[in-house]
């Protein structure tokens, strides 16, 4: 018999042997066996004689050793699992529910460092070999979703969501969106307009659905309604601007989109909603390039001021 490791093997307890635990084997006939330690017997010893079912994986000597505790993923399967440790030689090592975690490597994780997860993020893998035969991790891709994941009803549409970040691309991010009730989850993707910061690779996020399309994927934005998020944005370049020197800053309608996305994490279409909020309010004008607080928005924010 050939042991693979990330599987659950049916085995034989062949003898005991203190102080190391039971050598296990197929059947009683002569051929290779395996340790399963005291610490990984998980309950009540077995008998010698008495076939029972274990997990297999290498231990830190690499060799091929079993386990009776049940495994949060096996060879070949899809899960999300939680980031234990980080090593930047070797990557993740994400918890399977057995007293060995499993490794991402680093390779897995991207050039962008700032986007790399962080201990207690989620990331949904599969679990492979490496060219030794032992368990490893790789991050889960289009095609291992697809047999998993459910069509969105179209009842979520405007409904609040949780989601995991799965992939990030340059204009935005596939997220597997919570199924709760209903199953494993759906595909999602949240343009980068949609974020107000960059997201990380298992990240967990909460955003509202804005589109259910007709192949049952969805589209989440992590910013508030229109109407909210005029207000909070309004709120946010008043606060700014009453910080700065004079009460004006360098940004208008006419600065670029690029430019606006980076200083204030917000699109060209938000930054021009806010704006007009509050040139309708006469707090703040525009004068070429600039924009500037009023005499009524100055006399407010010292308003404000004093009160404290």
């Amino acid at each position: 018999m050939s042991f693979v490791a990330g599987t659950i093997a049916r085995l034989r307890v062949r003898r005991e042997k203190p102080p190391f635990g039971w050598f296990l084997g197929e059947g009683d006939e002569e051929g290779p066996e395996l340790l399963l330690p005291y610490a990984e017997a998980s309950g009540a010893h077995p008998a010698e004689g008495e076939d029972i079912d274990v997990f297999l994986f290498h231990d830190d000597q690499g060799r091929m050793t079993a386990t009776r505790r049940q495994p949060l993923l096996k060879l070949g399967e899809l899960g999300r699992l939680v980031m234990a440790d980080f090593h930047p030689r070797y990557g993740c090592f994400l918890e399977i529910g057995i007293g060995r975690q499993l490794l991402l490597p680093v390779k897995e994780l991207g050039d962008r460092k700032e986007l790399w997860p962080r201990e207690g993020d989620e990331l949904y893998v599969v679990m492979k070999h490496d060219k030794e035969g032992r368990m490893l991790a790789r991050l889960a891709r289009i095609e291992d979703f697809e047999p998993a994941v459910f069509r969105a009803p179209d009842s979520w549409h405007h409904q609040q969501k949780d989601a995991w970040v799965t992939d990030v691309f340059r204009d935005g991010v596939f997220v597997i969106v919570d199924g709760g009730l209903l199953g494993f989850g759906a595909l999602g993707y949240i343009p980068n307009a949609s974020l107000p910061r960059a997201l990380r690779l298992g990240e967990k996020v909460s955003g509202r659905v804005t589109q259910v399309r007709e192949d049952g994927r969805v589209t989440l934005s992590l910013r508030p309604a229109k109407e909210k998020g005029r207000l909070e944005d309004a709120d946010r370049l008043l606060a700014f601007l009453r910080e700065r020197p004079g009460g004006a800053m360098p940004y208008s309608d006419e600065t670029p989109a690029d430019l606006i996305q980076r200083r204030f994490g917000l699109s060209k279409s938000a930054f021009k909603r806010a704006l007009g909020k509050l040139m309708k309010e006469r707090l703040v004008t525009q004068e070429g390039n600039w924009t500037k607080l009023t005499a009524e928005g100055q006399a407010e924010a010292d308003g404000v001021s004093g009160s404290d």
